[in-house]
């Protein structure tokens, strides 16, 4: 089979390592025009955990990720309002946690990729077209072609992809009332405070967070509430603008927020739809499956989803029933983790004095006995064994069918 993936973040290459392995050419395309570094920090655990040690690219990960201590409240005045011990939250999920730039995390699983696999970095779709054999033929933007047995959108919240095949963004796109923001910037004395803890401000409306990276630069996490969905044209001066009025060591941060081009900014949002497959496209991670930064998730299901599509095309008779099945046994845990994601909107930033002293009041409780297992619960959902129950009982196929 031949897959043409487009996206060459978290789920693509994900996928792409999985599908090469189990028999696919693939060719993954990227509308970058390399490597994307922008990102912020994610604590990885649950299914993509799972996922990544099937594959193998978790020793890698390890290398790469950070043992977090606390992630700790700080007034404005850079006192300790409250926090949360990552000792209670790991031993709450066997230890199997860590800490890893989004950038890192991609270099972890492009460095996973045999050199059967193709990257073709700024590039991306005009035209899907169905041929008649079954296949599909796309158009690219340097107006070649390439043909397909399977075309996967695997290019974000906002996928090429879903709107040529699927329709509007409009139509599946649920916004949950945020902005977020991520950047790094040097400056050794910031870097000093934060290192080894989440820094966040314990703040109303909107709020930032730091982190000391292990190569000196402190990497910057920002999220506010805002009614309105549309992004600005200017991201700098709108991360200068929206955080400007908080204390503490924001202001030495905002006088180093790099240019637009290198600030990550996005809107806060989830993808639902009624199908993520249809005809020979199939769509994986936030293409269909957004749970947004308030579930805590979205790389985790990336790379799971990207683990079992490849699963259950390797074990169906046709292409067609190993879609159906990726979607059957993979929609209910999405839609759970999207639902924990809506819940957590109060608890993730208050949006009143009111609720952020109760945010503190329940960071107290997390300290008695008990406290990180119901935090783990409460932040990640159900538990979901769907991975390792695959890959206990795969046996390598000879091909996946077309």
């Amino acid at each position: 089979m031949r897959a043409v993936v487009c996206g060459a973040g978290i789920a693509g290459l994900a996928l792409a390592q999985r599908l090469d392995a189990l028999g696919s050419d693939v060719v993954v395309l990227e509308k970058a025009q390399g490597p994307r570094t922008q990102g912020y920090m994610v604590d990885f655990f649950g299914p993509g955990y799972d996922a990544a040690e099937a594959m193998g690219a978790l020793p890698r990960l390890r290398e790469l990720g950070y043992q977090v201590e606390e992630a700790s409240f700080l007034d404005g005045n850079g006192r300790r309002r409250g926090g949360v011990q990552y000792t209670h939250f790991a031993k709450a999920v066997q230890g199997r946690l860590l800490s890893i730039m989004r950038p890192d995390l991609e270099r972890a699983l492009r460095e996973s990729l045999s050199n059967n696999v193709v990257i073709r970095f700024g590039t991306s779709l005009t035209h899907v077209t169905d041929r008649d054999d079954g296949g599909v033929r796309l158009t690219l933007t340097d107006e070649s072609t390439l043909d397909a047995d399977l075309l996967v959108g695997a290019d974000g919240i906002h996928s090429t992809v879903r709107s040529l095949v699927f329709g509007a963004e409009r139509q599946y796109l649920r916004y949950l009332g945020f902005h977020t923001a991520a950047f790094t910037f040097d400056d050794p004395g910031i870097h000093a405070q934060v290192r080894g803890r989440f820094c966040l401000t314990d703040t109303v409306g909107r709020q930032m967070g730091f982190y000391g990276l292990r190569d000196g630069r402190v990497a910057v996490f920002a999220v506010h509430r805002t009614p309105d969905p549309a992004l600005p044209a200017d991201v700098r001066a709108a991360v200068r603008e929206e955080y400007g009025s908080l204390d503490w060591i924001v202001p030495r941060a905002l006088g180093r927020c790099p240019s637009s081009a290198e600030v990550y900014y996005d809107q806060v949002a989830q993808i639902t739809m009624p199908r993520w497959s249809r005809g020979r496209v199939v769509l994986i991670g936030d293409a269909c499956q957004a749970v947004s930064l308030l579930a805590g998730q979205g790389a985790s299901l990336g790379v799971a989803g990207a683990y079992v599509l490849a699963e259950q095309l390797a074990r169906a008779d046709c292409l067609e029933n190993g879609l159906t099945r990726y979607e059957r046994m993979w929609r209910p845990v999405v839609e759970e983790k999207q639902q924990v994601g809506r819940k957590s909107a109060r608890w993730f930033l208050p949006e009143s004095q009111l609720q952020l002293r109760a945010r503190r009041a329940v960071m107290k409780l997390l300290g008695l006995p008990g406290g990180g297992r119901y935090l783990a619960t409460t932040l990640a959902g159900k538990p979901t064994a769907v991975v390792k129950e695959l890959h206990a009982t795969r046996q390598m196929p000879r091909h996946i069918t077309r």
